[in-house]
């Protein structure tokens, strides 16, 4: 039919990038393919920079190296994500703490799927426009994989899903709605897309029964663009926190800032102001790792002593918490965040 566009027809390629399609070879980082849901993504969330830049050293400090994810409680929980058809934030993101979080059986699910509708150019997560699709079972299956797993504490994310009109925010809350049924003892911590600032969708998951509301503002304000998407913004997710908690005063929000992209410390202490300002009660600081060469470059390595130097500097702000090290993540040892003691981090021992 004219003007009917088919998203499960193979195409040779679109705007001028290969397309590979789903019984092909798997799709190098850069390239376009196309989901089993029938659209095109990019692999790694970020198209492949023409001409490659020769490779830089590899070579990383030494507290920077983890433990590579092995071991029954590791193979365990990657079962069970698979066998419902879940996306791990663990996986897409590759979190450098994969193998220490699934081996005590813990792990942060992402849901509305694995292909994102930004392309920030930090984040390895595929790109692309679902166009509207959603896994009507993903709320049922989510609740099931927490009771599975036997979860005190589960971590829910989310890629930016902007085809939708409501940014996802009823289908991210009947998933926290359904968890919380079915598992009644279990903690939920919400770590949302900033919903294009709609505060009414804001409002839709921090009503649904989630103990933490989370938003990343990920850099500081001078490097948010070309750090994130041009449709992210660095007042925007400032405003969406401040609103989660006006909303809802008895639920913790919380934040996360990446170091090592530029930023400087008079930056870093401004960007914390701005957190506290906003009501923030948690703040999470970790090195920016670069996924692929297509991604930013690391600017700097910080070291442990830093992070400590940072955290000082954010309880000093009245921060509940400030959780900072080399390999921290946003949802690093979440459930641990209040216990006033950096989640059990010592950096002064990963020093050389």
């Amino acid at each position: 039919m004219r003007g009917c566009v088919r998203y499960n027809e193979r195409m040779p390629q679109l705007k001028g990038i290969p397309v590979v399609t789903a019984d092909a070879a798997a799709p190098r980082s850069g390239e376009k393919y196309v989901t089993p849901q029938g659209f095109t993504a990019i692999r790694d969330g970020v198209k492949a920079l023409k001409p490659q830049p020769p490779a830089p050293s590899s070579r990383k400090p030494p507290w920077l190296k983890a433990r590579a994810p092995m071991g029954s409680g590791f193979q365990d929980v990657r079962a069970v994500v698979r066998e419902h058809r879940l996306a791990t934030v663990c996986e897409e993101a590759r979190c450098p703490n994969i193998g220490e979080c699934w081996n005590a059986g813990t792990a942060t699910l992402m849901l509305m799927g694995a292909v994102c509708t930004r392309a920030c150019r930090f984040c390895s997560v595929d790109t692309g426009n679902p166009h509207g699709w959603l896994d009507a079972d993903e709320p049922g299956n989510a609740a099931r994989t927490v009771e599975l797993m036997k979860l005190h504490y589960v971590v829910l994310t989310s890629v930016d899903r902007d085809d939708l009109p409501d940014g996802g925010a009823a289908h991210y809350a009947a998933c926290v709605r359904a968890i919380r049924e079915r598992n009644p003892d279990t903690a939920v911590e919400a770590l949302t897309p900033d919903f294009q600032g709609a505060l009414a969708d804001v409002a839709t998951v921090v009503d649904s029964g989630i103990a933490v509301f989370a938003q990343n503002i990920e850099t500081v304000r001078r490097l948010t663009h070309p750090v994130r998407d041009p449709r992210a913004g660095y007042e925007q997710t400032l405003e969406v926190l401040a609103h989660a908690k006006r909303h809802r005063p008895s639920v913790l929000t919380k934040s996360s800032l990446m170091l090592g992209l530029g930023e400087t410390d008079a930056e870093i202490a401004a960007t914390l102001a701005d957190l506290r300002a906003a009501q923030v009660d948690i703040v999470t600081l970790g090195q920016y790792l670069r996924p692929t060469l297509n991604h930013l470059p690391v600017e700097r390595f910080v070291t442990p002593a830093e992070f400590d130097r940072y955290r000082e500097q954010a309880l000093a702000l009245g921060f509940l918490e400030c959780v900072s090290g080399p390999l921290v993540r946003s949802s690093y040892r979440a459930e641990q965040a209040l216990k006033g003691n950096n989640a059990g981090l010592d950096n002064r021992s990963q020093e050389p």
